[in-house]
């Protein structure tokens, strides 16, 4: 059969079948009338056929395993990239959440120190005005006094008389 060099295994099974179902049945029985020598050609070119269609098959499996070891390798490169990035993220988020508490801790430190600073300021600010104030008043006192002696308003300080005969001289 050189015709059917270019045949696949299931075109021979497919004119194997046909010539089987168009052969002459026997009367009373299952049995038929086939040409011997033409069953024959179909099952050596089957046999021709099938290594070569074992080994598409044996490709295809081949191919078939090596696309999925490629996809398998793939998806692991995949899930430890993915990994990677996750810790990546989770170390830049753990960084961050440790910087976020330095700056809240220092903020708070500079605001507390701030309050210390303002309490002390105001501490000092209120002893030297205190201080002041008894310079004012001491110095508006005197002040006070100065005027007064210069207006005449002021009652000059009773001074005792000299005693003539020893008894103390009397007031006018």
């Amino acid at each position: 059969m050189t015709d059917r060099s270019s045949a696949d295994l299931e075109e021979v099974l497919d004119h194997l079948t046909a010539l089987v179902e168009d052969a002459r049945a026997l009367p009373m029985s299952a049995s038929c009338v086939v040409n011997r020598a033409e069953v024959l050609d179909l099952v050596d070119e089957a046999r021709r056929v099938l290594p070569a269609e074992l080994a598409d098959a044996r490709r295809l499996l081949v191919d078939r395993d090596r696309l999925l070891e490629q996809g398998r390798v793939k998806a692991e490169r995949l899930v430890e990239q993915a990994r990677e990035e996750q810790a990546r993220l989770v170390e830049a988020t753990a960084v961050y959440t440790r910087a976020q508490a330095e700056a809240d801790r220092m903020l708070e430190h500079a605001h507390d120190a701030a309050e210390a600073m303002r309490l002390q300021t105001e501490d000092y600010v209120d002893a030297k005005l205190a201080g002041f104030e008894t310079v004012l008043t001491t110095t508006l006192a005197a002040v006070t006094r100065g005027r007064e002696r210069l207006s005449g308003r002021a009652q000059p300080e009773p001074q005792p008389e000299p005693e003539l005969d020893g008894t103390p001289a009397s007031r006018p």
